[in-house]
């Protein structure tokens, strides 16, 4: 039930189509599941090989140009050497910061961006919306300022707003790379 899959010019590829057989030729937006990767990755029960989905999705990004996002505290990163903001990867690469409230979610959401085939100066006007908002995801800043702020449900937790998604979809078409070359297995670091 992905928001991608209301947007027109879009060739959505879940779990259903097998991502996974997607050939590549274009840009990206990839979304990989972030439970195996998160701040509770402990916690989570990921099916069998859904972590590697996330590491499929860089050599993806890498070979053809795109955006990769997942959660701020993504252990993805580290794991996989993605550059810190204000530096690049060997690929071009780099990673931006973003909060999803400014693109209407209800809670700040904090999330990182992994963007190859596009330079900074060229992405698209972002919003920014000053100040917190109004929810939080689990106990996340619930009482950080002696207030409580209410969570919201694990299924909005998930969702991604329709004005960010339409952000992310025009940045991965400003997205190329010069030489694409098709990614094969891990690329590595």
């Amino acid at each position: 039930d992905s928001v991608y899959k209301s947007l027109a010019g879009v060739d959505v590829w879940d779990a259903e189509r097998d991502a996974l057989t997607w050939s590549g030729g274009t840009s990206i937006v990839a979304h990989p599941p972030c439970r195996a990767w998160g701040k509770f990755a402990m916690f989570a029960k990921p099916r069998d090989g859904e972590s590697d989905l996330a590491v499929w999705a860089i050599d993806q990004i890498r070979a053809w140009g795109g955006v990769l996002e997942h959660p701020a505290q993504s252990r993805l990163w580290a794991a996989k050497g993605l550059p810190e903001p204000g530096t690049r990867d060997r690929w071009g690469g780099w990673t931006l910061p973003v909060f999803q409230h400014w693109w209407g979610h209800r809670a700040q959401k904090a999330t990182r961006l992994y963007v190859c085939g596009c330079n900074p100066a060229d992405i698209p006007p972002m919003p920014m919306r000053l100040g917190t908002a109004d929810y939080v995801i689990g106990d996340s800043g619930r009482a950080a300022n002696g207030t409580k702020r209410p969570e919201i449900s694990k299924a909005e937790r998930e969702q991604t707003p329709l004005e960010f998604a339409q952000w992310l979809v025009e940045l991965a078409r400003r997205c190329s790379i010069d030489n694409p070359q098709p990614a094969v297995g891990n690329t590595g670091t």
